[in-house]
């Protein structure tokens, strides 16, 4: 008899009650448990799963790699698909095998490259992967500089954090004052280039900000699937357009995704956006985790988490291409059930003896200095 799978998802998005869908009605009709947590008490994803605690606040990542070990160890965690502290936790990978749990994560080398927005494209560029001109801007000056040098080409200037996710801290630049206009309807993403400058001129210290042209529609995310041998399995391109969505095998967003999934090592589930800049496709961001939308892929007759967790057991699933494309759609919000407002947050004092060995920063430094030296279409024998 074939045992179940024990999978944790740790404080991941609402949207993943999906994910936890697609793993229970798996297409090898293998019985799956799930256990999720949580910071927020409300998420959907602790109703979804069959068991679910919350998270202790306040952990160091050091701390949290240590919970999450303890976890895998007192559930008997199969497969463990990390978000929180997701670079702390994949640099046990060895002491979490020895524990009898497989990380669906990358790994680390890939995880601290992408970390950081300008680091991924200089070793993008390298690997002659399409990239859009950008800066790296921590002061008012160089802030300026940057949106008056695209906007000497024709080109609308915006910003975001250097490290971040969600476009969170997504901004545009106008040369417009500050009017009812920003007052008026919904909150906009367009700020006022001189209130910026006062802000940072203001600010009690410098920024981190990655600036560079406001790219152009459709967005593709690239979905892939990449064994540990670096081979990917799958890789569909979900289309935005508006609100209109759909799907893509289209190569000008598929090639430059599966050369940078291959070439740093992106294992298992990641997602890799594109937009236009002018007329071609350029790399807007990587997310070494699944995405949101990832379960979207069902329409296409695909179960991309899965087959994830197939080859994190070892289980190959092999080459995957959809039987077919599914049709245009939207995405509209619908009611979920949550838990009875019992649950209480965690307090989890630290542990004197830590359960795992520090990894020193130096290593992960090294891990992206060498992805930026990365050069040519044999980068993906780096292992990053």
């Amino acid at each position: 008899m074939v045992s179940r799978v024990r999978v944790w998802l740790n404080r991941t998005y609402a949207e993943n009650v999906f994910f936890m869908e697609q793993l229970r009605r798996n297409p090898s009709d293998r019985a799956v448990e799930i256990h999720a947590t949580h910071g927020d008490a409300d998420s959907p994803v602790l109703a979804a799963a069959d068991t679910a605690e919350l998270e202790p606040e306040g952990l160091s990542p050091a701390a949290y790699s240590e919970f999450a070990l303890d976890q895998c160890a007192r559930r008997g965690i199969d497969v463990f698909v990390p978000r929180l502290h997701q670079s702390a936790i994949v640099a046990h990978r060895a002491e979490f095998a020895a524990a009898g749990t497989a990380l669906l994560a990358p790994t680390p080398e890939a995880v601290a490259v992408f970390h950081d927005k300008v680091i991924a494209y200089e070793a993008v560029q390298a690997i002659g992967a399409p990239v859009p001109p950008w800066w790296r801007v921590r002061t008012a000056a160089e802030l300026v500089a940057a949106v008056e040098a695209l906007e000497a080409d024709g080109l609308k200037a915006c910003f975001k954090p250097a490290s971040g996710a969600g476009g969170v801290g997504f901004r545009v630049i106008t040369r417009s004052p500050f009017s009812m206009t920003q007052l008026n309807g919904f909150p906009s993403p367009y700020v006022p280039l001189d209130l910026v400058v006062e802000a940072l001129e203001s600010a009690a210290e410098e920024v981190d900000w990655l600036v560079m042209p406001r790219l152009e529609q459709p967005e593709v995310s690239v979905d892939c699937l990449t064994g540990p041998d670096n081979r990917v399995r799958l890789a569909v391109g979900r289309t935005k357009n508006g609100r209109r969505r759909g799907f893509t095998l289209d190569e000008r967003w598929l090639e430059p995704a599966t050369r940078i999934a291959e070439g740093f090592g992106l294992h298992y589930l990641s997602n890799i956006q594109f937009r236009m800049f002018g007329d071609r496709p350029v790399l807007m961001d990587v997310n070494t985790r699944p995405a949101g939308g990832l379960h979207q892929l069902s329409l296409c007759g695909v179960n991309a988490p899965w087959a994830a967790v197939q080859l994190a057991l070892g289980e190959d699933p092999g080459a995957m291409v959809p039987p077919f494309l599914g049709q245009d759609y939207t995405v509209v919000s619908g009611p979920r059930p949550l838990l009875p407002p019992t649950l209480r947050p965690q307090r989890i004092e630290e542990v004197a003896e830590p359960l795992l060995p520090p990894v020193p920063a130096v290593a992960v430094e090294q891990s992206a200095a060498a992805a930026v030296e990365a050069t040519g279409p044999t980068a993906g024998a780096l292992r990053l």
